[in-house]
């Protein structure tokens, strides 16, 4: 780490509150939401037996922004995966049937 005066830590500190006052001052300003616990449910129907089959995927937040905690059918199937994978893995779990 690069040592700090102390002109330039009294600085720092004060460009950081003014600009604190002065997003909070402008006008249309919405602070940030907060992201809730369960960010997305997936539900995917398969017809190709003959019966509806429903499987349901919950992605939950996790620590990145990015990333989810996916529960497949009430078991967890990934703690942290991002959403292409999450499709890769759809893709993967349901082939293509022959034609008849």
């Amino acid at each position: 780490m690069y040592r700090q005066t102390n002109k330039a830590s009294k600085n720092y500190s004060k460009s950081y509150t003014n600009r604190n006052n002065h997003t909070s001052q402008q006008e249309g300003f919405v602070p940030p939401q907060d992201i809730p616990k369960l960010r997305r449910v997936i539900e995917i129907t398969d017809y190709d037996s003959g019966k509806p089959i429903t499987h349901k995927l919950e992605l939950l937040k996790t620590d990145r922004i990015d990333c989810y905690e996916v529960i497949a059918d009430g078991k967890l199937w990934k703690e942290r995966i991002g959403s292409s994978n999450i499709l890769a893995g759809i893709r993967k779990a349901l082939p293509r049937l022959a034609r008849e």
